[in-house]
């Protein structure tokens, strides 16, 4: 605050020297310098303002001209006009004032023609810093509507809830593929200890077949055996046949050398019914013997059959056992190699999705940087534009108070004149007057000038201009000034 005040301080005393040294560049500045040098030469010289006077009896002067004198007292020091003593006045005097009066009216006009320029120049330069305070005003409130801290904030919210939900169906997925992986992993590993009881299974059918194999061939063996032992009794059964058919015939030749000699000899036993006694004896012993011999045989040979039935339906039972392991291993290893690749078609997935993820991560982190760089330009732009409105703030109030000096230095001299030019009407009484002078007084007096009144009012930040002309040779200008800082 102090500054600003400083700053438009250092303003309102450039604006005095640069005023100071216009006016005192005119004629005006020689009716108020000090006879006796009583006041400096920074001190700002005006222009006294003009009243009209009409008075239709007594001719009266408007105008007059005031000079400090050499103490620099002001107006309670020394008369402006002298007054005479005695009935006669002297009209050179008159004249002299009368000319004062034309110069002070002609410099004043001047002057106030010269300040009413500058005054409308600076409304001019005040008005076009208005609007383009304005503009960056509406620029401003437009940037905060469009790219406001709510709506980027909305912005973000929205692209957060939407990062937000795809990271929650991602993490969805994720889970059932892992629920799905984790489901597989059971399957495989039932597969696996299902793999091992078939393997087991399979070595024990294996070792079965190789036992049955061993079966097989002591059966085989044995049925060697057999076979050897029955053709070895087939050759016992032969020969027996053939001792019993040699028997047979040497029997029946001595059957017939008895019957000879029973022919020739009726008184010797008869051998007849013993021999066939023997022979049927014997005949029965070879037939029981071969009865047994085929009874044993076939029963060996069923046995063997059965054993060699029984041993091939196992050994068949073993090979479609071991061919449906077979099936089984290749059906589950088949069904590994699937889920393998399953399994790995899921890795690699989950592997692309969460490569995938990373890259939209690092996308919206890039967008979020970007959003956020754009914030913090539009934040300096915003700052920028503060800065500027403060400096043509700053400027404004600079001159609003050059403005405010400028008409108290013209109520000061409005006051400082006021007082003299009653005490010189007063004083002043003419008894003879000529007709030139008469006429160019009650003309100067009874003359009427047509001045353009400026007004200007701040109020809140806004100007306001209004023209008016006045119907006097005096020059008005008012100024009203309401300020109202937000920032300072």
């Amino acid at each position: 605050m102090s500054k600003s005040y400083s700053s438009s301080a250092q303003s309102a005393s450039s604006y005095r020297r640069t005023f100071g040294s216009g006016v005192g560049s005119t004629p005006m500045s020689s009716l108020f310098s000090s006879g006796g040098g009583g006041r400096s030469a920074s001190a700002s010289h005006m222009s006294s303002r003009v009243y009209e006077v009409k008075n239709v009896g007594i001719p009266s002067f408007s105008s007059y001209r005031v000079s400090s004198g050499a103490g620099g007292a002001g107006f309670g020091s020394s008369a402006a006009v002298r007054t005479y003593s005695g009935e006669k006045l002297d009209f050179n005097l008159a004249d002299a004032m009368n000319q004062d009066f034309l110069n002070t009216r002609t410099n004043e006009k001047a002057e106030l023609q010269h300040l009413n320029d500058r005054f409308a120049s600076y409304i001019e330069k005040v008005r076009f810093l208005e609007q383009q305070n304005a503009t960056l005003t509406v620029e401003i409130e437009k940037l905060r509507g469009r790219e406001g801290p709510g709506r980027v904030a909305d912005m973000y919210e929205e692209e957060m809830r939407e990062l937000r939900r795809q990271i929650e169906a991602l993490s969805n997925q994720r889970a059932r593929v892992e629920v799905d992986r984790d489901n597989l992993a059971d399957d495989l590993q039932k597969l696996k200890l299902r793999l091992q009881e078939e393997i087991h299974q399979k070595e024990e059918a294996e070792n079965n077949l190789s036992a049955f194999r061993a079966d097989v061939d002591n059966a085989t063996l044995a049925r060697l055996d057999l076979e050897r032992r029955i053709e070895s009794l087939q050759e016992e059964i032969a020969f027996l046949k053939k001792i019993h058919e040699e028997e047979i015939r040497e029997l029946q030749g001595q059957m017939q050398e008895t019957q000879v000699q029973v022919q020739m000899d009726m008184s010797k036993p008869d051998l007849t019914a013993a021999l066939r006694d023997i022979r049927m004896q014997y005949e029965g012993i070879a037939a029981k013997n071969i009865a047994e011999a085929e009874e044993w045989y076939k029963s060996k040979v069923s046995d063997l059959s059965q054993a060699v039935n029984k041993n091939n339906d196992a050994l068949r039972n073993a090979k479609q056992e071991s061919m449906e392991y077979r099936h089984q291993i290749q059906s589950y290893t088949c069904e590994i190699d699937s889920l393998k690749g399953t399994n790995e078609s899921l890795l690699r997935q989950m592997r692309d999705m969460e490569d995938r993820m990373t890259r939209e991560a690092s996308g919206y982190q890039d967008t979020i940087s970007r959003l956020e760089e754009d914030i913090n330009k539009m934040k300096d732009d915003m700052a920028r534009h503060l800065r500027e409105y403060q400096d043509l703030l700053n400027v404004k109030m600079a001159l609003d108070i050059e403005i405010a000096t400028y008409r108290k230095l013209l109520e000061g001299e409005e006051s400082r004149i006021t007082v003299p030019v009653q005490s010189a009407y007063s004083s002043i009484g003419f008894r003879e007057t000529s007709p030139e002078s008469q006429h160019q007084r009650s003309s100067e007096v009874h003359s009427k000038k047509t001045v353009l009144i400026k007004t200007i009012e701040t109020r809140d930040g806004e100007m306001k201009y209004s023209l008016s002309q006045g119907a006097s040779a005096q020059s008005v200008v008012s100024e009203s000034t309401q300020h109202q800082q937000d920032i300072m």
